[in-house]
């Protein structure tokens, strides 16, 4: 009877907590927190999720363990440049606040890079997906232009987040994207990514606008967003494609 209660107090903990905290350095040497969602399987494909401002890797609490059912492995990333969400506190960004470091929006590019060489290195060894969220949703394009072995992106209501870096730094960053390329939004923000989409060389890029108003970011997965079926089903669509 005793076996049994720790058997079912394991499986209880793990089923609200499908994830193992990791933790790996920045390309400047700050400590990066990340929930991963793994098998341990190197071979299969993998996904680095990156938030929105102001939130953590607790925007991925529901999307994630979808992912995995879908059969990938993936990252929750915490950047310095956010706060907390879904009762998960973004642990970079506490971290780089003590350091008295930048927090801004473009701060995060050495998390997010930092985070392509760990997952390389350390968890996949096979297709390397990016995905972002509203102003790291335009970092994982920028950087995906300039990064070898990146497979796809899927960017989550991309937009010119960065004006002193030009009125169209996006724009002017995704000129060498050859891979598959997933963009969505809410629908009144296609304004706001359109010229980027245009921009972007690829044959293989797709987008999805919902019918009704929609969400903004990749909490327009959330369940508690009336349409949320219709933008998994154009992810699920995406993804099936990379694997």
């Amino acid at each position: 009877m005793k076996l049994f209660f720790i058997f079912l107090s394991i499986s209880l903990t793990l089923i609200a907590n499908p994830y193992q905290s990791i933790e790996y350095p920045s390309l400047d040497g700050l400590t990066i927190s990340a929930h991963l969602y793994t098998d341990n399987n190197r071979s299969k494909p993998f996904i680095l999720l990156f938030h929105q401002a102001s939130y953590s890797k607790g925007e991925y609490l529901e999307i994630a363990p979808k992912l995995t059912n879908m059969g990938f492995n993936v990252m929750a990333v915490d950047l310095r440049s956010g706060d907390m969400i879904n009762f998960i506190e973004n642990e970079t960004s506490e971290r780089a606040l003590e350091k008295h470091l930048d927090t801004g929006y473009l701060s995060a590019l050495p998390d997010i890079e930092a985070s392509i060489l760990y997952a390389k290195k350390y968890l996949s060894n096979n297709t390397l997906i990016l995905w972002g969220s509203s102003y790291s949703s335009s970092l994982v394009l920028y950087i995906a232009n300039k990064t070898k072995n990146i497979s796809a992106v899927l960017s989550f209501a991309p937009g010119e987040y960065y004006k002193k870096q030009g009125k169209y730094f996006i724009q002017n960053h995704v000129n060498h994207l050859t891979m598959p390329v997933f963009i969505t939004s809410a629908k009144a923000e296609k304004k706001n990514w359109w010229k980027i989409y245009k921009a972007i060389l690829s044959t293989e890029k797709t987008f999805f606008l919902p019918k009704t108003e929609g969400v903004h970011g990749a909490k327009a997965l959330w369940e508690n967003n009336p349409s949320h079926t219709f933008y998994w089903d154009a992810v699920r669509d995406f993804l099936k494609k990379q694997k």
